[in-house]
């Protein structure tokens, strides 16, 4: 005869049984230490399998989990199996094909650097940003803040833009950025960092602080912080540490 279990006695044998599975289980560790990285399954997607047209500049991802690929032919969107060509509403367009930059923000819009100006993708509607128009958007950053800041480069004068709540505020007009700013980065301090012509910008917090580099003619590369809490500055020929 089946006899229905109390509710007390139900909770009790389960807790038994889970501490015994506990018990018995090893510890998972996220990599084991000794299995070489060739011995884990992965996969490839590549250009000549028909991937991709063309070389990958970017990649970012949106809050609804996919990959947003940049290239030199347009943009992809990437669900973890396929690639599909991204198209733009019927009657609108990016300002190139030539993707340069990407970055996904919090609230879901992606944000679309191209080789001759800014544009944005969210809700299926494309945000166009005129006063970028003509630059080349090398690095975009969403700040701890929320805020989007474009780094803009340009034959003649480069741009920093700042972009909140649909307010765009650029600078740069007067020539401090040289040609341009390349990269952005936001240290552990909240610092904004741009990566210029001119040299290495602290931009906020308090007004904006300009450390020339030793060789002004080459590019800014990339920023990075060091575990010490210093500025790596990567150039054609090296690194060059801020500190203090």
């Amino acid at each position: 005869m089946f006899v229905p279990m109390k509710t007390a006695d139900r909770q009790r044998r389960a807790a038994i049984v889970l501490g015994l599975i506990l018990a018995w289980c090893p510890c998972v560790l996220a990599l084991v230490p000794a299995l070489d990285v060739s011995q884990y399954a992965h996969a490839s997607w590549k250009i000549s399998e028909g991937f991709s047209e063309g070389i990958i500049r970017s990649i970012a991802q949106t809050a609804d989990g996919y990959l947003w690929l940049g290239t030199e032919f347009g943009l992809l969107r990437f669900d973890g199996v396929r690639a599909v060509p991204w198209e733009p509403p019927l009657g609108q367009h990016l300002p190139s094909g030539d993707i340069r930059s990407l970055q996904g923000a919090r609230g879901g819009r992606l944000w679309i650097g191209t080789i001759s100006g800014l544009a944005s993708w969210k809700d299926r509607e494309l945000t166009h940003y005129p006063e970028l128009d003509g630059q080349t958007i090398e690095a975009l950053l969403e700040d701890r803040e929320g805020t989007i800041w474009v780094a803009g480069w340009a034959t003649s004068t480069g741009r920093l833009c700042s972009i909140q709540n649909g307010n765009i505020q650029c600078y740069g007009e007067d020539g401090r950025f040289g040609s341009g700013v390349t990269p952005l980065y936001e240290d552990r301090g909240g610092n904004l960092w741009a990566g210029a012509m001119t040299g290495v910008w602290r931009w906020k917090p308090g007004p904006p602080k300009l450390y020339p580099m030793p060789n002004r003619a080459q590019r800014i590369q990339a920023l990075l912080e060091s575990d010490d809490g210093a500025l790596l500055i990567a150039q054609h020929t090296g690194i060059t540490k801020l500190r203090n």
